[in-house]
């Protein structure tokens, strides 16, 4: 099957420009930890705590994150460097299942997955936000929504503004991360746990992983990084590494302070990290923090979500309004144009109806990320055997294990989405369903 590439080199009366390799390892590394490093850390931490039973259980969780988390990388490592696209999974996925799959992924990444990410993290920048400054009645939606639009806006002007903005606020949120770790070092120790409590490892690494996830993104680079087939592995790793590190570290600091029962007990796990070593007045720290990982990941989203739409464009007529890269400012500035609005029109959603709805967007999305994520490391297998001659500057090691490992994990929470999760998550699978007519309307390919 000839690549999306060729299909948009052989169309150039559609395109004004296609896209170079223009971010550096440390831009892709930015990215990875900035799109990973939420607000999740914030909040979900007292949940992990509260399905075991030990300190120990408890950190060696978040290791094992990142470890499952290395592993997930190490497949997406060699399907990006062999198969290098700017469509990231969607290309890894035609080319392995054919156009269909890879148009319903792309689908529901546009209008629920990348959008609805965009809008639920605004709102919590919002939130927040509005602690700081307070705008009125509807502070946290107003913003959001500026959030949004200056984000698209900035990443619109050009590829160069959207990851340098992204550069500064990965290191902003990395040292104020460590520097709160490094303020609980002189807090007083609490005292050790009661212990006791229920152990379900099963729904800690559900609520681990979710805080780990987004590493993935990196493959909507692929098309963009320098020396790809060789920084790309790099690119992941070295994310991982620091998200876990930093990830480790900050936990190990909650229970330092509080103590597992006092992070099992907190309903704002960070803000009383940081009330207990900072007084009071470290609230505003704390807003500034979470308002600084909300605009990291919202941008983060934004960058990598608009790639997706990108090439959905490239390949089929009815969306090629999407598929043109504007040649000043090296940018696919109608899928970002595009992916904003529908990510405003959430926005307003959930300031008019349905705020609090967070954990309803978590359920009618989990499945649907899950089973894309199983069928791209089965990509792997498929692509092995389908295109021997394609370029293999790196492979995944211990070859079957590492992959099958991957794929079973990714079971594992596609059956503990599906398990967990009310009604929303049939709201998205009719989401998804509802593609298959678009997709017959879609006609032939650009």
């Amino acid at each position: 099957m000839p690549s999306s590439d060729n299909v948009l080199a052989a169309a150039p009366d559609r395109v004004t420009a296609v896209p170079r390799p223009t971010l550096t390892l440390w831009d892709a590394v930015a990215l990875v930890v900035g799109i990973v490093i939420g607000s999740g850390i914030f909040r979900l931490p007292s949940l992990v705590a509260g399905n075991v039973d030990t300190t120990t259980l408890f950190l060696l969780l978040w290791v094992a994150g990142g470890v499952v988390s290395f592993i997930g990388a190490l497949v997406y490592a060699e399907l990006s460097s062999a198969f290098p696209s700017t469509g990231g999974d969607y290309h890894f996925l035609s080319r392995a299942y054919g156009r269909p799959v890879a148009f319903l992924f792309a689908w529901a990444r546009m209008t629920v997955m990348q959008t609805g990410s965009i809008a639920l993290v605004a709102f919590v920048f919002g939130d927040y936000a509005g602690q700081i400054l307070s705008l009125g009645t509807y502070s946290s939606s107003i913003y959001a929504a500026g959030a949004v639009i200056v984000l698209t806006t900035l990443n619109m002007v050009g590829t160069w503004q959207g990851k340098w903005a992204q550069n500064i606020l990965t290191i902003l949120l990395v040292v104020g991360l460590l520097g709160v770790v490094a303020a609980s070092l002189g807090a007083e120790p609490a005292p050790p746990t009661s212990g006791g409590g229920a152990v379900t490892i099963g729904g800690a690494m559900i609520l681990v992983l979710l805080t780990y996830g987004g590493w993935n993104e990196a493959a909507y680079l692929s098309g963009e990084i320098q020396d790809v087939r060789r920084n790309m592995v790099r690119a992941l790793l070295f994310g991982l590494g620091i998200v876990t590190i930093v990830y480790v570290a900050i936990n190990y600091a909650y229970v330092r302070v509080l103590g597992l029962d006092g992070v099992r007990a907190s309903e704002a796990v960070g803000a009383d990290l940081v009330r207990a070593t900072l007084g009071e007045g470290g609230a505003r720290v704390l807003s500034l923090l979470v308002a600084a990982a909300a605009l990291s990941t919202i941008n983060a989203t934004i960058f990598t979500g608009a790639r997706t739409n990108y090439a959905l464009g490239r390949d089929f007529a009815l969306f090629g309004y999407l598929g043109r890269w504007k040649l000043h400012g090296e940018t696919p500035a109608n899928a970002l144009l595009v992916q904003g609005v529908i990510a405003l029109a959430l926005v307003a959603f959930g300031a008019s109806v349905a705020r609090g709805g967070i954990q309803t967007m978590v359920d009618y999305t989990a499945p649907v990320f899950w089973f894309f994520f199983l069928l791209t490391g089965i990509a792997l297998f498929i692509l092995r055997r389908r295109a021997p001659e394609a370029p293999q500057p790196f492979r995944v090691p211990l070859y079957p294990l590492t992959p099958l490992l991957f794929c079973a994990m990714c079971s594992y929470m596609l059956y503990s989405s599906l398990a967990f999760t009310g009604p929303g998550a049939a709201v998205g699978v009719a989401i998804v369903a509802a593609g298959v007519p678009v997709l017959l309307l879609a006609g032939k390919k650009a």
